[in-house]
Protein backbone atom coordinates (compact mmCIF):
# COMPACT_ATOMS: atom_id res chain seq x y z
CA UNK A 1 0.00 0.00 0.00
CA UNK A 2 1.27 3.58 -0.92
CA UNK A 3 2.13 5.73 2.03
CA UNK A 4 -0.99 8.14 0.39
CA UNK A 5 -3.20 5.66 0.72
CA UNK A 6 -2.17 4.47 4.27
CA UNK A 7 -2.71 8.10 5.54
CA UNK A 8 -6.19 8.32 4.40
CA UNK A 9 -6.66 4.71 5.91
CA UNK A 10 -9.52 5.27 8.03
CA UNK A 11 -8.26 4.93 11.73
CA UNK A 12 -11.03 4.69 14.36
CA UNK A 13 -11.46 7.52 17.39
CA UNK A 14 -9.99 7.10 20.97
CA UNK A 15 -12.74 4.16 22.80
CA UNK A 16 -15.66 4.73 24.30
CA UNK A 17 -19.24 5.92 23.16
CA UNK A 18 -21.88 8.12 24.85
CA UNK A 19 -25.71 7.09 23.14
CA UNK A 20 -23.85 5.03 20.37
CA UNK A 21 -21.78 7.12 19.15
CA UNK A 22 -18.18 7.84 19.36
CA UNK A 23 -17.24 10.86 22.62
CA UNK A 24 -15.36 12.60 19.89
CA UNK A 25 -18.98 13.48 18.16
CA UNK A 26 -20.14 15.05 21.69
CA UNK A 27 -16.84 17.34 22.16
CA UNK A 28 -17.73 18.30 18.37
CA UNK A 29 -21.23 18.96 19.17
CA UNK A 30 -20.55 21.53 21.94
CA UNK A 31 -18.05 22.97 20.14
CA UNK A 32 -20.57 23.99 17.44
CA UNK A 33 -23.51 24.81 19.97
CA UNK A 34 -20.98 27.55 21.32
CA UNK A 35 -19.83 28.53 17.38
CA UNK A 36 -23.56 28.71 15.94
CA UNK A 37 -24.71 30.72 19.72
CA UNK A 38 -22.16 33.34 17.99
CA UNK A 39 -23.67 33.11 14.88
CA UNK A 40 -27.02 33.03 15.71
CA UNK A 41 -27.15 35.63 18.30
CA UNK A 42 -25.55 38.38 16.04
CA UNK A 43 -27.07 37.43 12.95
CA UNK A 44 -30.71 37.53 14.81
CA UNK A 45 -30.26 41.18 14.94
CA UNK A 46 -27.13 42.33 12.70
CA UNK A 47 -30.10 43.53 9.51
CA UNK A 48 -32.23 45.54 12.27
CA UNK A 49 -29.31 46.89 13.59
CA UNK A 50 -27.37 47.59 10.79
CA UNK A 51 -30.81 49.63 9.51
CA UNK A 52 -31.43 51.69 12.60
CA UNK A 53 -27.44 52.44 13.71
CA UNK A 54 -26.40 53.76 10.57
CA UNK A 55 -28.62 53.57 7.38
CA UNK A 56 -31.49 55.12 9.70
CA UNK A 57 -30.38 58.72 7.32
CA UNK A 58 -31.79 56.54 3.79
CA UNK A 59 -35.28 56.68 5.52
CA UNK A 60 -36.99 53.63 3.39
CA UNK A 61 -33.83 52.96 2.11
CA UNK A 62 -32.56 52.01 5.05
CA UNK A 63 -33.99 47.98 4.89
CA UNK A 64 -32.74 47.28 1.29
CA UNK A 65 -29.17 48.85 1.83
CA UNK A 66 -28.76 46.81 5.18
CA UNK A 67 -30.49 43.82 3.50
CA UNK A 68 -27.49 44.18 0.92
CA UNK A 69 -25.07 44.44 3.83
CA UNK A 70 -26.44 41.16 5.36
CA UNK A 71 -26.24 39.23 2.13
CA UNK A 72 -22.74 40.42 1.52
CA UNK A 73 -21.25 38.83 5.54
CA UNK A 74 -23.61 35.72 5.08
CA UNK A 75 -22.07 35.18 1.79
CA UNK A 76 -18.98 35.54 2.53
CA UNK A 77 -18.98 34.03 6.07
CA UNK A 78 -19.33 30.96 3.50
CA UNK A 79 -17.43 31.72 0.78
CA UNK A 80 -14.04 31.78 2.71
CA UNK A 81 -14.70 28.09 4.23
CA UNK A 82 -13.31 26.77 0.87
CA UNK A 83 -9.89 28.42 1.89
CA UNK A 84 -10.40 26.85 4.94
CA UNK A 85 -10.86 23.58 4.19
CA UNK A 86 -7.78 23.98 1.87
CA UNK A 87 -5.47 25.48 4.70
CA UNK A 88 -6.83 22.74 7.43
CA UNK A 89 -6.19 19.82 4.48
CA UNK A 90 -2.51 21.25 3.25
CA UNK A 91 -1.16 23.63 6.21
CA UNK A 92 -2.74 23.39 9.61
CA UNK A 93 -4.67 20.19 10.57
CA UNK A 94 -8.32 20.75 11.42
CA UNK A 95 -8.00 21.14 15.35
CA UNK A 96 -6.05 23.97 15.12
CA UNK A 97 -7.76 25.45 12.10
CA UNK A 98 -10.77 25.48 14.38
CA UNK A 99 -9.55 26.76 17.46
CA UNK A 100 -7.68 29.84 15.45
CA UNK A 101 -10.57 30.64 13.36
CA UNK A 102 -12.68 30.68 17.02
CA UNK A 103 -10.54 33.15 18.26
CA UNK A 104 -10.76 35.42 15.25
CA UNK A 105 -15.08 35.09 15.29
CA UNK A 106 -14.77 36.32 19.05
CA UNK A 107 -12.17 38.99 18.22
CA UNK A 108 -14.50 40.46 15.29
CA UNK A 109 -17.91 40.00 17.59
CA UNK A 110 -15.92 42.43 19.86
CA UNK A 111 -15.20 44.59 17.20
CA UNK A 112 -19.46 45.39 16.57
CA UNK A 113 -19.43 47.34 19.90
CA UNK A 114 -18.03 50.16 18.03
CA UNK A 115 -20.12 53.02 16.95
CA UNK A 116 -18.39 53.20 13.95
CA UNK A 117 -19.18 52.00 10.92
CA UNK A 118 -15.90 51.40 9.22
CA UNK A 119 -14.61 49.22 13.03
CA UNK A 120 -18.46 47.72 12.27
CA UNK A 121 -17.34 46.18 9.18
CA UNK A 122 -14.08 45.51 9.86
CA UNK A 123 -15.31 43.68 12.60
CA UNK A 124 -17.56 41.42 10.10
CA UNK A 125 -14.34 40.77 7.79
CA UNK A 126 -12.65 39.63 11.00
CA UNK A 127 -15.61 37.52 11.73
CA UNK A 128 -15.89 36.20 8.08
CA UNK A 129 -12.43 34.83 7.89
CA UNK A 130 -12.54 32.93 11.25
CA UNK A 131 -15.66 31.11 10.11
CA UNK A 132 -14.04 30.14 6.93
CA UNK A 133 -11.48 28.53 9.52
CA UNK A 134 -14.26 26.67 11.65
CA UNK A 135 -17.09 25.87 10.06
CA UNK A 136 -16.37 23.45 7.31
CA UNK A 137 -13.50 21.81 9.03
CA UNK A 138 -15.57 21.10 12.17
CA UNK A 139 -18.19 19.24 9.80
CA UNK A 140 -15.32 17.67 8.27
CA UNK A 141 -14.09 16.23 11.27
CA UNK A 142 -17.78 14.65 11.97
CA UNK A 143 -17.46 12.49 8.71
CA UNK A 144 -14.13 11.56 9.97
CA UNK A 145 -15.49 9.81 13.22
CA UNK A 146 -17.22 6.74 11.24
CA UNK A 147 -15.51 4.01 8.83
CA UNK A 148 -16.59 3.95 5.23
CA UNK A 149 -20.21 2.43 4.80
CA UNK A 150 -20.44 2.82 8.62
CA UNK A 151 -24.87 3.08 9.02
CA UNK A 152 -24.30 5.34 12.21
CA UNK A 153 -22.82 8.59 10.04
CA UNK A 154 -26.20 9.75 8.55
CA UNK A 155 -27.61 9.62 12.17
CA UNK A 156 -24.20 11.45 13.55
CA UNK A 157 -24.54 14.32 11.66
CA UNK A 158 -28.33 14.70 12.05
CA UNK A 159 -26.94 14.61 15.76
CA UNK A 160 -24.27 17.05 14.86
CA UNK A 161 -26.91 18.99 13.27
CA UNK A 162 -28.81 19.44 16.52
CA UNK A 163 -25.77 21.30 18.33
CA UNK A 164 -25.71 23.70 15.38
CA UNK A 165 -29.70 24.37 16.23
CA UNK A 166 -29.48 24.20 20.13
CA UNK A 167 -26.54 26.92 19.77
CA UNK A 168 -28.97 28.97 17.18
CA UNK A 169 -32.33 28.34 19.57
CA UNK A 170 -30.82 29.56 22.52
CA UNK A 171 -28.63 32.88 21.78
CA UNK A 172 -32.03 34.77 19.80
CA UNK A 173 -34.09 33.74 22.96
CA UNK A 174 -31.42 34.63 25.62
CA UNK A 175 -30.95 38.01 23.29
CA UNK A 176 -34.42 38.62 23.02
CA UNK A 177 -35.63 38.26 26.21
CA UNK A 178 -32.63 38.92 28.69
CA UNK A 179 -30.71 41.55 27.00
CA UNK A 180 -33.31 43.60 25.40
CA UNK A 181 -36.80 43.32 27.21
CA UNK A 182 -35.06 42.14 30.66
CA UNK A 183 -31.79 44.62 31.12
CA UNK A 184 -33.15 46.75 28.86
CA UNK A 185 -29.70 46.87 27.03
CA UNK A 186 -29.11 47.67 23.55
CA UNK A 187 -28.45 45.95 20.64
CA UNK A 188 -25.21 45.95 20.30
CA UNK A 189 -25.31 44.14 23.93
CA UNK A 190 -26.60 40.92 22.19
CA UNK A 191 -22.53 40.90 20.06
CA UNK A 192 -21.12 40.95 23.68
CA UNK A 193 -23.15 38.50 24.48
CA UNK A 194 -22.37 36.06 21.45
CA UNK A 195 -18.66 37.39 21.66
CA UNK A 196 -18.33 35.34 25.14
CA UNK A 197 -20.50 32.72 24.25
CA UNK A 198 -17.52 31.85 21.19
CA UNK A 199 -14.62 31.91 23.48
CA UNK A 200 -16.81 29.30 25.54
CA UNK A 201 -17.10 27.55 22.93
CA UNK A 202 -13.01 27.26 22.07
CA UNK A 203 -12.38 26.70 25.50
CA UNK A 204 -14.75 23.88 25.95
CA UNK A 205 -13.20 22.43 22.17
CA UNK A 206 -9.85 22.43 23.92
CA UNK A 207 -10.14 20.86 27.03
CA UNK A 208 -12.19 17.72 25.61
CA UNK A 209 -8.98 17.57 23.06
CA UNK A 210 -8.31 13.98 24.11
CA UNK A 211 -11.79 12.71 23.52
CA UNK A 212 -10.65 13.21 19.14
CA UNK A 213 -7.39 11.43 19.69
CA UNK A 214 -5.62 11.74 16.32
CA UNK A 215 -8.72 12.83 14.43
CA UNK A 216 -7.78 16.42 13.29
CA UNK A 217 -4.38 16.67 14.41
CA UNK A 218 -1.57 18.22 12.45
CA UNK A 219 0.91 15.74 10.71
CA UNK A 220 3.93 15.95 11.22
CA UNK A 221 5.00 18.15 8.13
CA UNK A 222 2.55 20.80 9.59
CA UNK A 223 3.98 20.80 13.60
CA UNK A 224 4.97 23.77 14.96
CA UNK A 225 3.76 27.54 15.40
CA UNK A 226 5.08 28.29 12.32
CA UNK A 227 1.76 26.85 10.04
CA UNK A 228 -0.19 28.69 13.02
CA UNK A 229 1.66 32.37 12.40
CA UNK A 230 1.65 32.30 8.68
CA UNK A 231 -2.56 31.55 8.43
CA UNK A 232 -3.13 34.06 10.96
CA UNK A 233 -1.03 36.86 8.84
CA UNK A 234 -2.39 35.41 5.67
CA UNK A 235 -6.35 35.19 7.38
CA UNK A 236 -5.87 39.10 8.48
CA UNK A 237 -4.64 40.16 5.16
CA UNK A 238 -7.91 38.29 3.84
CA UNK A 239 -10.00 40.63 6.09
CA UNK A 240 -8.94 43.75 4.06
CA UNK A 241 -10.40 42.88 0.81
CA UNK A 242 -13.72 41.13 2.80
CA UNK A 243 -13.98 44.48 4.46
CA UNK A 244 -14.44 46.44 0.90
CA UNK A 245 -16.46 43.92 -0.29
CA UNK A 246 -19.09 44.12 2.25
CA UNK A 247 -19.94 47.74 0.46
CA UNK A 248 -19.22 46.06 -3.20
CA UNK A 249 -22.39 43.62 -3.65
CA UNK A 250 -22.13 43.51 -7.55
CA UNK A 251 -18.14 42.79 -7.25
CA UNK A 252 -19.03 39.97 -4.44
CA UNK A 253 -21.24 38.25 -7.10
CA UNK A 254 -18.56 38.04 -10.06
CA UNK A 255 -16.46 36.50 -7.54
CA UNK A 256 -18.50 34.34 -6.22
CA UNK A 257 -19.59 33.18 -9.45
CA UNK A 258 -15.82 32.95 -10.56
CA UNK A 259 -14.90 30.89 -8.15
CA UNK A 260 -18.03 28.30 -8.43
CA UNK A 261 -16.91 27.80 -11.72
CA UNK A 262 -13.54 27.17 -10.92
CA UNK A 263 -14.57 24.59 -8.05
CA UNK A 264 -16.68 23.49 -10.69
CA UNK A 265 -13.67 22.91 -13.00
CA UNK A 266 -11.32 21.50 -10.68
CA UNK A 267 -13.60 18.43 -9.34
CA UNK A 268 -14.03 17.71 -13.05
CA UNK A 269 -10.67 18.00 -12.90
CA UNK A 270 -10.13 15.64 -9.91
CA UNK A 271 -12.25 13.18 -11.12
CA UNK A 272 -10.61 12.54 -14.49
CA UNK A 273 -7.10 12.61 -13.11
CA UNK A 274 -8.55 9.75 -10.26
CA UNK A 275 -8.53 7.47 -13.25
CA UNK A 276 -11.94 6.24 -12.35
CA UNK A 277 -15.00 6.56 -14.07
CA UNK A 278 -16.87 6.10 -11.15
CA UNK A 279 -15.09 8.97 -9.13
CA UNK A 280 -15.84 11.54 -11.83
CA UNK A 281 -19.44 10.48 -11.98
CA UNK A 282 -19.64 11.36 -7.94
CA UNK A 283 -17.98 14.61 -8.37
CA UNK A 284 -20.44 15.09 -11.28
CA UNK A 285 -23.54 14.56 -8.80
CA UNK A 286 -21.92 16.19 -5.73
CA UNK A 287 -22.15 19.17 -8.43
CA UNK A 288 -25.53 18.90 -9.49
CA UNK A 289 -26.23 18.70 -5.75
CA UNK A 290 -24.09 21.68 -5.05
CA UNK A 291 -26.50 23.68 -7.33
CA UNK A 292 -30.08 22.26 -5.37
CA UNK A 293 -28.02 23.61 -2.17
CA UNK A 294 -27.85 26.93 -3.60
CA UNK A 295 -31.51 26.96 -4.55
CA UNK A 296 -32.94 25.77 -0.96
CA UNK A 297 -30.69 27.99 0.77
CA UNK A 298 -31.46 31.40 -1.50
CA UNK A 299 -35.09 30.99 -0.51
CA UNK A 300 -34.08 29.61 3.21
CA UNK A 301 -31.73 32.48 3.93
CA UNK A 302 -34.75 35.54 4.09
CA UNK A 303 -35.38 34.13 7.48
CA UNK A 304 -32.83 36.95 8.77
CA UNK A 305 -33.40 39.51 6.50
CA UNK A 306 -36.87 39.94 4.65
CA UNK A 307 -38.66 37.62 6.92
CA UNK A 308 -37.28 39.61 9.86
CA UNK A 309 -37.97 42.83 8.92
CA UNK A 310 -41.86 41.33 8.11
CA UNK A 311 -42.26 40.47 11.08
CA UNK A 312 -40.61 43.50 12.77
CA UNK A 313 -43.45 45.50 10.37
CA UNK A 314 -46.56 43.33 9.62
CA UNK A 315 -46.70 40.13 12.19
CA UNK A 316 -49.02 40.52 15.13
CA UNK A 317 -47.04 39.20 18.13
CA UNK A 318 -48.75 37.63 20.82
CA UNK A 319 -48.18 39.20 24.03
CA UNK A 320 -46.69 42.19 22.68
CA UNK A 321 -43.06 39.62 22.48
CA UNK A 322 -40.08 40.67 20.62
CA UNK A 323 -40.19 39.97 16.99
CA UNK A 324 -36.50 38.67 17.60
CA UNK A 325 -38.09 35.64 19.17
CA UNK A 326 -39.07 34.10 15.80
CA UNK A 327 -35.20 33.61 15.09
CA UNK A 328 -35.80 30.34 17.53
CA UNK A 329 -38.27 29.18 15.55
CA UNK A 330 -36.58 27.44 12.63
CA UNK A 331 -33.74 25.85 15.84
CA UNK A 332 -37.08 24.97 17.65
CA UNK A 333 -38.34 22.65 15.28
CA UNK A 334 -34.85 21.61 14.12
CA UNK A 335 -34.11 20.54 18.07
CA UNK A 336 -37.68 18.93 17.79
CA UNK A 337 -38.15 17.20 14.83
CA UNK A 338 -34.54 16.51 14.18
CA UNK A 339 -34.36 13.32 16.12
CA UNK A 340 -38.01 11.68 14.01
CA UNK A 341 -35.74 12.49 10.56
CA UNK A 342 -32.86 10.46 12.19
CA UNK A 343 -35.07 7.41 13.17
CA UNK A 344 -37.02 7.83 10.44
CA UNK A 345 -34.27 7.36 7.57
CA UNK A 346 -33.33 3.67 8.55
CA UNK A 347 -36.55 2.82 9.57
CA UNK A 348 -38.12 3.59 5.96
CA UNK A 349 -35.53 0.61 4.80
CA UNK A 350 -36.11 0.26 1.14
CA UNK A 351 -38.24 2.90 0.61
CA UNK A 352 -35.81 5.46 1.95
CA UNK A 353 -35.70 8.16 -0.18
CA UNK A 354 -32.33 8.71 -2.08
CA UNK A 355 -29.96 11.60 -1.20
CA UNK A 356 -31.23 13.58 -4.45
CA UNK A 357 -35.18 12.95 -3.71
CA UNK A 358 -34.71 14.03 -0.04
CA UNK A 359 -32.89 17.67 -1.77
CA UNK A 360 -36.14 17.57 -3.92
CA UNK A 361 -38.44 17.22 -0.90
CA UNK A 362 -36.49 20.41 0.89
CA UNK A 363 -37.02 22.41 -2.37
CA UNK A 364 -40.34 21.79 -2.42
CA UNK A 365 -40.97 22.50 1.52
CA UNK A 366 -38.92 25.96 1.55
CA UNK A 367 -41.28 27.07 -1.75
CA UNK A 368 -44.12 25.66 -0.28
CA UNK A 369 -43.51 27.63 2.98
CA UNK A 370 -43.92 30.58 1.58
CA UNK A 371 -47.22 30.24 -0.20
CA UNK A 372 -48.42 30.30 3.18
CA UNK A 373 -47.19 33.72 3.74
CA UNK A 374 -48.90 34.43 0.54
CA UNK A 375 -52.26 33.11 2.00
CA UNK A 376 -51.87 35.43 5.05
CA UNK A 377 -51.40 38.64 3.22
CA UNK A 378 -54.39 38.01 0.76
CA UNK A 379 -56.51 36.90 3.31
CA UNK A 380 -55.70 39.99 5.92
CA UNK A 381 -59.12 41.39 5.61
CA UNK A 382 -58.60 44.98 6.47
CA UNK A 383 -55.97 44.35 9.60
CA UNK A 384 -52.68 45.54 9.62
CA UNK A 385 -50.78 42.69 10.27
CA UNK A 386 -50.82 38.98 10.21
CA UNK A 387 -51.02 36.53 12.77
CA UNK A 388 -48.40 35.11 14.52
CA UNK A 389 -49.75 31.80 13.54
CA UNK A 390 -49.11 31.92 9.65
CA UNK A 391 -44.96 32.96 10.20
CA UNK A 392 -44.76 30.18 12.52
CA UNK A 393 -45.87 27.73 10.25
CA UNK A 394 -43.97 28.97 7.64
CA UNK A 395 -40.85 28.65 9.62
CA UNK A 396 -41.94 24.70 10.45
CA UNK A 397 -42.43 23.87 6.71
CA UNK A 398 -39.20 25.46 6.02
CA UNK A 399 -37.58 23.19 8.93
CA UNK A 400 -39.08 20.39 7.62
CA UNK A 401 -37.52 20.96 4.02
CA UNK A 402 -34.34 21.53 5.74
CA UNK A 403 -34.13 18.16 7.43
CA UNK A 404 -34.48 16.71 4.30
CA UNK A 405 -31.58 18.47 2.37
CA UNK A 406 -28.77 20.16 4.92
CA UNK A 407 -27.87 16.95 7.30
CA UNK A 408 -28.10 14.92 4.42
CA UNK A 409 -26.03 16.98 2.28
CA UNK A 410 -23.09 17.09 4.87
CA UNK A 411 -22.99 13.63 5.13
CA UNK A 412 -23.30 13.00 0.83
CA UNK A 413 -20.05 15.21 0.81
CA UNK A 414 -17.91 13.35 3.13
CA UNK A 415 -19.18 10.04 1.10
CA UNK A 416 -18.83 11.15 -2.83
CA UNK A 417 -15.19 13.36 -2.02
CA UNK A 418 -11.83 11.33 -2.54
CA UNK A 419 -10.37 11.02 0.80
CA UNK A 420 -7.63 13.25 0.06
CA UNK A 421 -9.88 16.36 -0.95
CA UNK A 422 -13.03 16.23 1.71
CA UNK A 423 -11.73 19.40 3.43
CA UNK A 424 -12.18 20.91 -0.01
CA UNK A 425 -15.33 19.07 -0.84
CA UNK A 426 -17.64 20.26 2.17
CA UNK A 427 -15.50 23.94 1.56
CA UNK A 428 -17.22 23.44 -1.90
CA UNK A 429 -20.52 22.72 -0.33
CA UNK A 430 -20.31 26.03 2.29
CA UNK A 431 -19.22 27.84 -1.11
CA UNK A 432 -22.80 26.99 -2.50
CA UNK A 433 -24.66 27.98 0.25
CA UNK A 434 -22.41 31.53 0.40
CA UNK A 435 -23.63 31.74 -3.15
CA UNK A 436 -27.25 31.22 -1.90
CA UNK A 437 -26.70 33.73 0.92
CA UNK A 438 -25.39 36.55 -1.51
CA UNK A 439 -28.68 35.77 -4.05
CA UNK A 440 -31.06 35.96 -0.54
CA UNK A 441 -29.56 39.37 -0.13
CA UNK A 442 -30.46 40.39 -3.19
CA UNK A 443 -33.96 39.04 -2.94
CA UNK A 444 -34.63 40.68 0.65
CA UNK A 445 -33.51 44.09 -0.67
CA UNK A 446 -35.84 43.94 -3.45
CA UNK A 447 -38.54 42.59 -0.95
CA UNK A 448 -37.49 46.01 1.33
CA UNK A 449 -37.78 48.10 -1.75
CA UNK A 450 -41.35 47.24 -2.76
CA UNK A 451 -40.64 44.25 -5.11
CA UNK A 452 -40.58 46.33 -8.15
CA UNK A 453 -44.34 47.04 -8.02
CA UNK A 454 -45.00 48.50 -4.10
CA UNK A 455 -43.80 51.07 -2.31
CA UNK A 456 -40.45 50.63 -0.35
CA UNK A 457 -41.50 48.36 2.83
CA UNK A 458 -44.90 47.79 2.10
CA UNK A 459 -47.16 44.79 1.90
CA UNK A 460 -47.56 44.34 -1.32
CA UNK A 461 -43.76 44.19 -2.15
CA UNK A 462 -43.56 41.43 0.45
CA UNK A 463 -46.87 40.00 -1.19
CA UNK A 464 -45.31 39.77 -4.66
CA UNK A 465 -41.58 38.37 -3.79
CA UNK A 466 -43.43 36.32 -2.00
CA UNK A 467 -45.40 34.83 -4.21
CA UNK A 468 -42.17 34.53 -6.28
CA UNK A 469 -40.46 32.49 -3.84
CA UNK A 470 -43.19 29.92 -4.53
CA UNK A 471 -43.62 29.71 -7.48
CA UNK A 472 -39.89 29.48 -8.07
CA UNK A 473 -39.29 26.93 -5.35
CA UNK A 474 -41.61 24.60 -6.53
CA UNK A 475 -40.51 24.72 -10.08
CA UNK A 476 -36.84 23.91 -8.80
CA UNK A 477 -38.18 21.01 -6.96
CA UNK A 478 -40.36 19.87 -9.77
CA UNK A 479 -36.64 19.96 -11.93
CA UNK A 480 -34.86 17.85 -9.79
CA UNK A 481 -38.00 15.13 -9.04
CA UNK A 482 -37.60 14.32 -12.54
CA UNK A 483 -33.55 14.20 -12.50
CA UNK A 484 -33.26 12.43 -9.26
CA UNK A 485 -32.83 9.22 -10.19
CA UNK A 486 -30.02 10.09 -13.17
CA UNK A 487 -28.58 12.12 -10.13
CA UNK A 488 -28.68 8.71 -8.27
CA UNK A 489 -27.68 6.93 -10.62
CA UNK A 490 -24.48 8.86 -10.70
CA UNK A 491 -23.69 7.98 -7.24
CA UNK A 492 -22.76 4.64 -7.69
CA UNK A 493 -24.40 3.07 -5.20
CA UNK A 494 -23.72 5.81 -2.24
CA UNK A 495 -26.33 6.37 -0.21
Amino acid sequence: MSDAAKSHEFIPPPAGEVLGHPKALWNLFGAEFWERFCYYGMRAILGVYVAETFFDNLGDGAEAEASLTYGGFTAMVYMTGILGGYVADRILGYQRSIMLGGALMAAGMFMLLAPSLEIFLMGLAVMIVGNGLFKPNISTMVGKLYAPGDARRDSGFTIFYMGINLGALLAPLVIATLIIETLGLDYKFGFLTAGVGMIFGIMVFHMLRGWLGHVGRPDESQAGMAPVLKVLVGALLMAIPAYFLLSKSDVLGLILSIMMVGLVAYFVYSGVQSGQKEQLHRYIAMIILFIANMGFWALFEQAGSSLNFFARDFVQMPGGANFILFQSANPVFIVALAPLFAALWPRLGKMNPSIPMKFSFGLLGVGVGFYVLVFAINNMGGAERVSWVFLTLTYLIHTMGELCLSPIGLSMVTKLARPKETGLAMGGWFLSIATANYVAGRIASAAAGGGGEGEAGSIDGYLEVFNQLFIGGVIIAAVFFVASPLVNRLMHGVK
